[in-house]
């Protein structure tokens, strides 16, 4: 996997991928250096799977720490802690430590670990390009087997790993009940359970308000923290 990323990080210093080099000149850290790649805790049973890192992402080197992911860390403190929360609440607003701390008790990927100009999505030739390694990452590497995918390219991004995959995805993801179901893929031998929540950034206006008290619900059926 060590050419594979040094000769995407070589396109990525001639230009050759729509990289945000401005965030990440502003930042202080190298364009050319994949991130975010397999954090947390990789022999947690939990972990959470989206799309790629964003500006503040870039900025802190921690997964899913922006507007969007602070939903989910507020979600798993709530957990910590027993507190329940309603549909129409407000999330809790953690520190910055506070947030690092509850990180670090799940595992954290992405199918792409770049930051995209524009928060575009990445196109499938470039999720394509990386799909060897974030298999190995969830395969091998990562020990858990309970998947949070976070918006419907985490969850597509199975299809792109294995063909043989998408009809059964696509089959799940027309059901009213996407995200309270389940749906068990094999990757390599490597049973994943994957569990769809729709993506937790404030622009997604049809979610946004739904998805501290649907994270919930995932979590107490997953019964985490153990």
């Amino acid at each position: 996997m060590k050419e594979l990323l040094d000769r995407i990080s070589a396109e990525a210093r001639r230009g050759e991928m729509n990289i945000d080099f401005d965030v990440y000149t502003a930042a202080g850290t190298d364009p050319a250096q994949p991130v975010l790649l397999g954090s947390g805790n990789l022999a947690s049973r939990i972990g959470f799977f989206g799309r790629d890192p964003g500006r503040r992402e870039v900025e802190l080197g921690e997964p899913f720490i922006g507007s969007g992911g602070q939903l989910v860390r507020a979600a798993l403190h709530r957990a910590a802690i027993q507190t329940d929360l309603g549909e129409s609440e407000t999330a809790v607003r953690l520190t910055l430590e506070q947030s690092i701390e509850v990180g670090s008790r799940v595992f954290w990927g992405n199918t792409v670990p770049y930051k995209p100009v524009g928060n575009k999505a990445w196109s499938t030739a470039v999720k394509r390009r990386f799909v060897p390694y974030i298999r190995e990452l969830l395969v091998t590497r990562w020990e858990g087997t309970e998947l949070i995918t976070l918006g419907n390219q985490a969850f597509e991004w199975f299809g792109l790993a294995d063909a043989t995959l998408r009809p059964r995805l696509r089959t799940f993801w027309k059901r009213d009940d996407r995200y309270e179901a389940m749906l068990e893929v094999v990757l390599d031998g490597k049973t994943i359970r994957l569990y769809p929540l729709p993506h937790p950034s404030p622009l997604n206006a049809t979610w946004h308000a739904k998805f501290p008290g649907l994270l919930d619900a995932r979590l107490r059926e997953l019964a985490w923290p153990e």
